[in-house]
């Protein structure tokens, strides 16, 4: 039985259930922890050519040209880790919001080896009353994953955890929400093993992605069953007797602004809106798209799709780019029509656009699992939400800490399963 001591438990707020419950739990019980023992423990190689350092929005906003190189040199491009979406954030939001910039010398050039912004603040999903780093910097982005040079992925990893662990004025405690599974995170995972500090696995799902050398049409034969092929063109074939349906993307950066505005009012105006939770009932969050989707526009890499009905639009998607991938990131649909499915419709059409643009090469549909409409995609990806410790060594405040929060979080997922049961279509 794992012993905490009573100094430890007054810095938490956890109710007495919580506490019964968690001295229940052996630390080998954890998932995580049973994982970490069979990682392999060779230490981590040394970060002599990599040096990171923490920077401010200033510092990210001349970033471009060192960004667009490192896309193409990454494992894993992000685009929730732009310099162009994280400065607006930071300009935005009264939570304090910085970045590590992880750099090497190449044949006497400075050179961007990996980039992972974060947000100093208390930890989501949590009741736990201290500080953490969350990563990605906003609730409503969706994917974790630091964008590093393949080449270079531990010793990259290496020196920014080691620079988050010397700077007295951060928390020490990661939390990684959405944290894709790959080269980066095994990476990671080796990382954390040479430093003897044991990674927290909360929750693994699969998210669906969209990723074929088919076209639209071809995919969607073998995604959609005959039965729902055929209720969507019914549908399709009704809306269109009321009015003249069109399928309409804006791409230019004026075009995507108002597109913006019109997107915003849709969400605002459905049960969002009413719970308080659309991106317009909070004047920083509408403030960071105005800027950051704006930034985007203007860099070519934003775009809006929509399905108009009379020109008027009943169903919308934001696409926005990294490098050769995609991220379908928000979709807001009228709720006036949902007999009609206008969302699925519209997934049809910006499929099809997807498959045949090639700048794409894949793309995330920002799903927090495959249960919504949007598991139509027949690929996944699997991504997890986790808590890493910066220090070296096997931390007794993280264990308790993160073992507590574990306990929050299981009780949290039973809470929310039993409310979308009752409110199915808010389960997307």
């Amino acid at each position: 039985m794992p012993y905490y001591p009573r100094a430890m438990c007054r810095t938490s707020s956890a109710t007495d259930d919580f506490m019964n419950r968690i001295r229940a739990h052996s630390l080998d019980d954890m998932p995580a922890f049973a994982a970490f023992a069979r990682a392999d423990r060779s230490p981590a190689r040394k970060a002599d050519a990599v040096a990171a350092e923490i920077a401010g929005a200033a510092q990210l906003a001349d970033l471009r040209p060192a960004w667009t190189d490192l896309l193409a040199r990454a494992d894993a491009p992000n685009v929730f880790m732009d310099p162009a979406l994280v400065c607006s954030a930071a300009e935005n939001s009264t939570t304090p919001i910085r970045a590590l910039l992880a750099w090497r010398s190449v044949e006497g050039r400075r050179q961007l080896a990996g980039l992972w912004a974060f947000a100093v603040g208390r930890a989501r999903k949590s009741v736990l009353p201290f500080e953490v780093l969350n990563i990605p910097v906003l609730p409503f982005w969706y994917l974790a994953t630091p964008v590093i040079d393949r080449n270079v992925l531990e010793e990259t990893l290496e020196a920014m955890l080691d620079c988050i662990a010397a700077d007295n004025s951060l928390p020490k405690i990661i939390s990684l929400e959405s944290m894709g599974e790959g080269a980066t995170l095994d990476a990671l995972t080796r990382v954390l093993a040479g430093r003897n500090s044991a990674p927290l696995v909360f929750e693994r799902f699969n998210r669906p992605t969209l990723a074929s050398s088919l076209d639209g049409k071809a995919y969607l034969e073998n995604a959609l069953s005959s039965s729902s092929r055929k209720k969507l063109r019914q549908h399709r074939r009704r809306l269109s007797e009321q009015g003249v349906l069109t399928s309409v993307v804006a791409s230019e950066p004026e075009a995507v602004r108002c597109a913006l505005e019109e997107f915003l009012a849709l969400e605002a105006s459905g049960w969002k809106g009413q719970q308080g939770t659309a991106l317009l009932c909070s004047d920083s969050n509408a403030a960071f798209m105005r800027a950051g989707v704006g930034a985007m526009a203007e860099q070519g890499r934003a775009s809006f799709h929509s399905l108009r009905l009379d020109g008027k639009a009943i169903s919308m998607q934001l696409v926005v780019r990294a490098g050769t991938a995609a991220f379908t990131w928000k979709t807001a649909y009228d709720e006036r029509f949902r007999d009609f499915s206008p969302g699925m419709l519209l997934l049809e059409d910006y499929t099809a656009a997807l498959l045949a643009d090639e700048r794409v090469a894949f793309a995330d549909s920002c799903s927090h699992d495959d249960s919504g409409f949007m598991s139509a995609w027949t690929e996944r990806q699997s991504v997890t939400d986790l808590w890493i410790d910066a220090r070296r060594g096997n931390s007794l405040e993280f264990r308790f800490l993160g073992n507590l929060q574990k306990i929050y979080r299981d009780l949290r997922a039973i809470a929310k399963s039993a409310y979308l049961k009752r409110h199915p279509s808010r389960a997307k």
